[in-house]
């Protein structure tokens, strides 16, 4: 199923208000929980070379800005895959892609823990970033499938809300892992961890075209899960950049991934290195800004759900104004979190930037069901998701080599300059259903 494109201030589908049939609503909930189990996998995954980063870089000799280019080699194959990838998750649907996406991705997590060189470490993480690059396009597009338009805030929460219990999960379980064992074994145990979840995706999960949903099921996803839609073509994708939507969301989301993945890439090293942590409780303390980023994804899901009933209806007035709120936050927080010298303040800071981060995060996702033509919700979520991982792999580098040359404190004000450069974008841009002039 695809986005359904509304008129601003009319009424949303009367079939939203229903309660799902039995046979929709297990799968709501299957695909949901199979979603997070994976997003965790892939966040840890792509946040083991941040935690082992001290480990690797003293085994390797690699110095800060080796390091920034490690840490980015992911973001930048994952941005690039982006731009293909949404279209092909349209045409082929998520159980192929994000399937064949977790077996390619835990495979090259796995052979990181192999590598002997700088070299084949950067390949194995641009493998990485490949792999990983279906997972939320794909995401979108299981809630834009399985869930009314009015009801899409919460999923599309419950879906983003994996990323940073993932990144939060990481620290944990891997500090613990990188004392008791190597850290080439960090990356074969995470590694197999996403072959049996590849399983599982396989097994449970099914897109609505391949089942024979009942006239009672077709009604309550206003019948486009059922409809044949037209392929989405090289002339439709490419249409995508005439809507100064499309260049919003990309912008925007630049800004909100940059800031995310300066503390996404560096905050380990940062703990230990700038604030003089030990890596018991680096690994403790860079673990609780996510957690509250994982709350902060459910809250926005939710509440964005509730700001479109306050703003008659209209999906892209309700999803756009929280990530520029919280986008503003992020900038705003970042300020002190830099500058303060009290380590319980600024991670409480760090703490904050997070929440609002993935509460942006969050509804930039389901803004995406709320802007997309109907059978291009994937290929705009993959726009907006290259946009922003083309912050996330300059990021690493930027941040790496600032703190080499200076400190970590002009770094965390770059990021929120363009935090709030990413926050105008939304804001002037994003401002219609494309569709609509």
């Amino acid at each position: 199923m695809s986005i359904i494109v509304e008129q601003k201030g009319s009424a949303l589908p009367e079939a939203a208000e229903t309660k799902a049939p039995p046979r929709v609503r297990r799968m709501q909930i299957t695909s949901l929980c199979l979603l997070m189990v994976a997003g965790v996998i892939n966040y840890m995954d792509r946040g083991t070379l941040a935690v082992a980063n001290h480990r690797i870089a003293e085994d390797m000799s690699l110095s800060l800005g080796e390091m920034g280019l490690l840490l980015s080699a992911f973001s930048w194959s994952y941005a690039l895959a982006q731009l293909p990838v949404g279209a092909m998750v349209d045409r082929l649907g998520p159980r192929r892609l994000l399937g064949l996406g977790l077996v390619f991705w835990s495979l090259a997590q796995a052979a990181g823990g192999l590598v002997t060189s700088f070299t084949q470490f950067i390949l194995t993480r641009i493998g990485l970033g490949i792999g990983e690059a279906p997972q939320f396009p794909s995401a979108a597009r299981v809630v834009s499938n399985w869930f009314p338009v009015s009801k899409r805030g919460l999923p599309t929460g419950i879906f983003n809300s994996a990323s940073p219990l993932g990144t939060a999960i990481a620290p944990l379980l891997l500090t613990q892992l990188l004392i008791a064992l190597d850290w080439r074994w960090v990356f074969l145990i995470t590694g197999a961890a996403g072959l049996i979840m590849a399983v599982l995706w396989f097994a449970l999960y099914r897109d609505p075209k391949t089942m024979n949903l009942s006239a009672a099921e077709r009604s309550y996803l206003s019948s486009e899960a059922e409809e044949k839609q037209e392929k989405v073509t090289l002339g439709d994708w490419a249409a995508l950049f005439s809507y100064r939507a499309t260049w919003g969301m990309i912008i925007g989301y630049f800004g909100n991934v940059y800031l995310n993945w300066v503390y996404l890439s560096w905050l380990p090293s940062y703990l230990v290195n700038e604030r003089h942590m030990s890596l018991a409780r680096s690994g403790f303390m860079a673990s609780v800004p996510f957690f509250c980023g994982f709350i902060g994804c459910l809250l926005a899901g939710w509440l964005s759900d509730k700001i479109i009933k306050k703003t008659e209806g209209s999906p892209v007035l309700g999803r756009r104004i929280p990530v520029v709120i919280a986008m503003l936050g992020m900038a705003a927080f970042t300020v002190p979190a830099a500058l303060v010298q009290d380590n319980n303040i600024a991670v409480f800071c760090i703490s904050v930037v997070i929440f609002l981060t993935n509460a942006a995060s969050a509804c930039s996702w389901a803004l995406v069901t709320a802007v997309a033509p109907k059978n291009r919700v994937a290929s705009l979520g993959s726009l907006q998701n290259f946009g922003g991982f083309l912050g996330g792999s300059l990021a690493p580098i930027l941040t790496g080599f600032i703190a080499q040359y200076s400190s970590f404190v002009p770094a965390l004000l770059t990021g929120a300059a363009i935090a709030f450069i990413g926050a105008a974008s939304y804001f002037l841009l994003v401002r219609e259903p494309m569709g609509e002039k």
